[in-house]
């Protein structure tokens, strides 16, 4: 069942394209797939291109696909070192009906409003939530020193 789905949802993907992340399948593995995702105007990640990778359990969509940040980011909800989101935001809630469009929009509305009050790196929360602009900066600093020039690996494959 999983990979009749995810063809019908790659293939939907691919014909109306989101207008700020963009999907390829990984070695034509339909369980394997990149997004390259756009950072959100008016954020800190703005003209930032972040890569990240998604793995679909065969038990989707009963389950969530695992995503990570291949590109490192500064932000509260993902593990500067490995790139892990956390999985809240991706479990939370999670059932049959949601698919890849709507991971898309968690993930864009991730990078818009930073979640501080459940972390995976407490002392950027803290930040976040007692020094605003502090966060700001060297979440900007972050954008430009690894995600700049499409694809943004930052030397981190």
């Amino acid at each position: 069942m999983a990979t009749k789905r995810l063809q019908k949802e790659f293939m939907s993907l691919q014909k109306a394209p989101l207008d700020d992340i963009a999907f390829e399948l990984v070695d034509e593995d339909i369980h394997q797939w990149t997004a390259t995702l756009t950072g959100p105007p008016s954020t800190p990640y703005a003209g930032g291109t972040f890569e990240l990778s998604l793995l679909f359990p065969t038990t989707y969509p009963f389950k969530p696909p695992q995503i990570k940040f291949v590109t490192p980011v500064y932000h509260p909800n993902v593990k500067t070192d490995t790139g892990d989101i956390c999985a809240d935001l991706i479990s939370d809630g999670w059932g049959p009906t949601l698919n890849v469009r709507h991971c898309a929009q968690l993930l864009h509305a991730m990078l818009e409003n930073p979640e501080p009050d459940h972390p995976l790196e407490a002392e950027i929360a803290q930040l976040l939530r007692e020094r605003p602009k502090e966060f700001e900066k060297k979440a900007k600093a972050y954008t430009k020193e690894h995600a700049k020039g499409g694809g943004g690996g930052g030397g981190k494959k």
